[in-house]
């Protein structure tokens, strides 16, 4: 059923008649604001009871893995996960999951999970799943990470205003090399060299992204490579690195930054995009990690800027956090008016992972806990000052 306001909504019929919640699981949600089985658009609606044995024994990765499953429902996930973020029901969740939370933590502190044998999991994993699934979500530039929306009408131009202000911010001049670490399907590669007159060397560890962006930029003075960023050489004016810090992990920021070190100019400028945590958690969220980003970590304010510490000084550090929330909502909008060409080949089990992927990372947002950094950095011999730009 579609509702005057764009949303399609799967039926909600009256919960069946099963056993009551358990009283940890009820206080969590009520600290939220959140009924079990209420009827405001962020309640939860248990249709299984098993939905609470998940629940009590895995933590987010059962209560993302029952929603899959069908296990319970809600109306709208994203005000859902707001509401859950706000009240801090990760940590009382912790609290109860302790010996769980402990492998999840000693997991990501004495295994390298973004080592150079693993960096081509996530593209197989994420990236390749299926190009037709970004075409149908994402804007013409194919951009998949968050848009600048200030004074912009829709994602097309929200998009396309992030881009010219990453090419502004590196202060690009024609003729110059740019190297884009994790250059996704082109679309900045595109817009610098077609509007900036800059030789692009993009890397992606995604065949599928390669294989697009290739074809994208034919004709412009623009090559792709399929390779870790830990192989890198050569020399660059500026380089930049658009959502791809998140998958590099605080084991490897010191050879990340040492890679840029190496290959940027002495007078170049490095702009990093990428989300971060309001607060620095040794932890992943474990559903993300199993579905969506495998072996992922966000950086806290604070791990950058340890990391950065002797190898750049920050020029600039850019917030636009809330406009994710925004970006991902027309991404759900663009894929929900795409799904019925995409059902034959996904299913529902599929649909049912997307929309919780989309929405709760929009919740994330939406409650100030997820952030959205744009640093430019350059190396303390640079002798021209740097002014921002917006």
């Amino acid at each position: 059923m579609r509702r005057d306001d764009g949303w399609i909504l799967e039926p909600v019929e009256a919960p069946p008649a099963i056993r009551p919640p358990p009283a940890a699981i009820r206080e969590l949600a009520a600290a939220a604001g959140v009924t079990l089985n209420g009827d405001a658009p962020w309640d939860i609606r248990i249709r299984d009871a098993g939905a609470y044995r998940r629940i009590l024994a895995q933590g987010s990765l059962g209560f993302g893995e029952a929603y899959m499953d069908g296990l319970w429902e809600c109306e709208r996930l994203d005000q859902l996960f707001d509401r859950l973020l706000r009240s801090g029901v990760e940590e009382k969740i912790d609290g109860m999951l302790r010996l769980r939370l402990l492998g999840d933590v000693l997991r990501h502190s004495l295994f390298n999970l973004q080592s150079g044998r693993r960096a081509f999991q996530v593209g197989e994993r994420h990236y390749d799943i299926g190009n037709d699934v970004f075409e149908a979500m994402l804007d013409p530039s194919l951009s998949y990470s968050c848009a600048y929306w200030h004074d912009a009408a829709s994602l097309r131009d929200a998009q396309h205003r992030k881009l010219d202000m990453i090419c502004r911010k590196l202060e690009l001049r024609p003729g110059e090399r740019l190297l884009e670490i994790g250059c996704g399907w082109g679309g900045l590669a595109f817009h610098a060299a077609n509007y900036y007159g800059v030789e692009v060397t993009g890397i992606t560890v995604s065949k599928e992204q390669q294989a697009v962006a290739e074809s994208r930029c034919a004709g412009l003075p623009v090559s792709i490579g399929l390779m870790d960023y830990r192989k890198l050489d050569g020399r660059f004016d500026k380089v930049v690195s658009v959502g791809m810090f998140e998958h590099v992990g605080p084991k490897n920021y010191a050879t990340y930054f040492d890679t840029v070190n190496r290959v940027l100019k002495a007078d170049g400028l490095f702009l990093l995009h990428t989300i971060g945590t309001a607060v620095t958690t040794p932890r992943t969220d474990p559903w993300i990690d199993k579905y969506i980003f495998p072996n992922g970590k966000l950086p806290s304010a604070v791990e950058i800027a340890a990391a950065v510490e002797r190898r750049f000084l920050i020029e600039d550090w850019h917030n636009f956090g809330p406009d994710y929330d925004r970006t991902l909502m027309a991404w759900w909008d663009n894929f929900q008016t795409a799904w019925p060409f995409l059902e034959a080949r996904y299913g529902k089990r599929f649909y049912r992972m997307w929309k919780y992927y989309l929405m709760s990372c929009a919740g994330f947002f939406r409650s100030r806990q997820g952030q959205l950094w744009q640093m430019v950095l350059s190396k303390p011999e640079r002798i021209p000052a740097y002014r921002s730009v917006r």
